[in-house]
């Protein structure tokens, strides 16, 4: 087990009042953490804007829009707009509730996992976008301009916010990814999602960011993202 592994293991809470001397450390993670956001995401830019121009045309074949808007919950309880490419049908919300009304089972997963194993609204071609994580490319504009980092909580509807027993959350920018996303994803239900952000809130450095995007890759090849 490796030394990030361990703290993540360990350190499930973090302390409610940083002394003196972890307020400058905190402080100088936080400003190398924007400006590595910034960075990497311009670098990363050419060959996510090819990516995503090629799925716009392969979206745009139903008649819909290629491009999804919803908002989301940012730090300090900031609501922003995030971004992803279309992966539901148009009348996605309607088929959504026809669903849950028929499906008593299916309700109960959505109310406690906020999400379904078999969804009636996401297309065919949403399905391998979503599998392998394509679909949330577009947030490298997010963290662009500063709703959120390349790793931190997954973002919050602002409907969750109710379901959401924790505070760690609203002190940090959502991100692209992070201990949720490399972990059980769907396994988990939306409660233990805040276990995840606890525990990241408290053995978050550069080291540990580092640690996450290099596991990010191998998550996303796997196809967990459903």
């Amino acid at each position: 087990m490796s030394k990030i592994e361990m703290q993540y293991s360990l350190r499930l809470v973090p302390q409610s009042v940083p002394d003196r001397q972890a307020i400058k450390p905190r402080f100088l993670y936080f400003t190398a953490k924007r400006a590595f956001d910034v960075v990497v995401t311009l670098l990363a830019a050419p060959f996510a804007l090819a990516i995503v121009g090629i799925c716009v045309v392969l979206i745009r074949s139903d008649g819909g829009k290629a491009f999804y808007r919803q908002p989301r919950v940012g730090k300090g309880g900031r609501l922003f707009h995030l971004w992803k490419l279309r992966t539901m049908a148009p009348d996605a919300e309607k088929r959504l509730q026809t669903y849950l009304a028929a499906d008593p089972v299916a309700k109960a997963e959505w109310e406690t996992m906020q999400k379904l194993r078999n969804d009636p609204r996401i297309t065919r071609l949403g399905k391998c976008l979503r599998k392998y994580s394509i679909d949330e490319i577009p947030q490298l504009y997010n963290v662009l301009v500063g709703d959120m980092s390349l790793v931190g909580p997954r973002p919050m509807l602002p409907e969750q916010r109710q379901h959401y027993p924790g505070t760690a959350y609203f002190d940090m920018r959502p991100g692209l990814t992070g201990l949720w996303q490399i972990s059980e994803r769907n396994g988990c239900t939306f409660t233990e999602r805040a276990l995840h952000d606890t525990r990241y809130s408290g053995i978050m450095s550069f080291s540990t960011d580092l640690w996450i995007l290099m596991r990010t890759p191998a998550v996303v090849l796997k196809g967990t993202g459903l």
